[in-house]
């Protein structure tokens, strides 16, 4: 599965062309190709990509910029091979829960940053991983929202990601998984989601910072 979302960045970021740009600004294609391959390849980057200590992001960044000076063909074809031979996602359960949702997202970050874009038909395999996700992180992506959080996808089911406070009321979120994905991973205005609730419940949640 992610192998087939691997295959498809790989078509999107060469017809895009390697200085496109993303919904990740201030990132181009080349950027974002060279982040997937730091992430499956050099653990020494990996704690500066999430941790906010400026001597760990300084050190990914640097990795990742040499890493994005490499030839784009070459770049384009290391994302398709994927994680090293030892990298552990190279265990296909585990890069199935791993790099399903981040390979779409970014993928979506590529084709939602371009104009007249339209959303990514993906196989139901795919969307029924993202569903898991969706289930999984979205208790921890959504777990300071002000309101209470459901999402509910046609032919996936409905789970309550968050509670509502006492002194708020809930929003029911619906959408593909994968557009679902989108909104708890902070892609929320590029997502293609209804929400619905009161007025002040749907506004305090677009106000709700969300990353992935």
């Amino acid at each position: 599965m992610p192998s087939s979302l691997r295959r498809l960045i790989a078509t999107t970021a060469t017809d895009l062309g390697p200085d496109a740009p993303t919904l990740c600004d201030p990132w181009s294609v080349r950027d974002l190709l060279a982040h997937l391959v730091v992430r499956e390849s050099r653990p020494d980057a990996l704690p500066g990509v999430a941790a906010p200590v400026k001597a760990l992001q300084r050190h990914t960044q640097s990795v990742q910029d040499r890493v994005a000076a490499r030839d784009f063909s070459d770049l384009v074809g290391q994302v398709v091979d994927g994680p090293a031979p030892w990298w552990p996602t190279r265990l296909p359960l585990l890069d199935r829960m791993v790099n399903t949702a981040e390979l779409a997202v970014h993928h979506e970050d590529m084709v939602r940053a371009q104009p007249d874009w339209q959303p990514t038909d993906l196989p139901q395999e795919v969307q029924a991983q993202l569903w898991r996700t969706v289930r999984m992180a979205g208790r921890m992506t959504y777990r300071g929202a002000p309101t209470g959080v459901v999402a509910v996808a046609h032919g996936h089911g409905r789970v309550a990601l968050r509670r509502p406070p006492d002194d708020g009321g809930t929003v029911v979120l619906r959408g593909t998984p994968l557009e679902l994905v989108l909104h708890a991973f902070g892609r929320e205005d590029h997502a293609r989601v209804v929400a619905e609730g009161s007025d002040a419940d749907v506004a305090a949640l677009a106000s709700h910072r969300r990353r992935l």
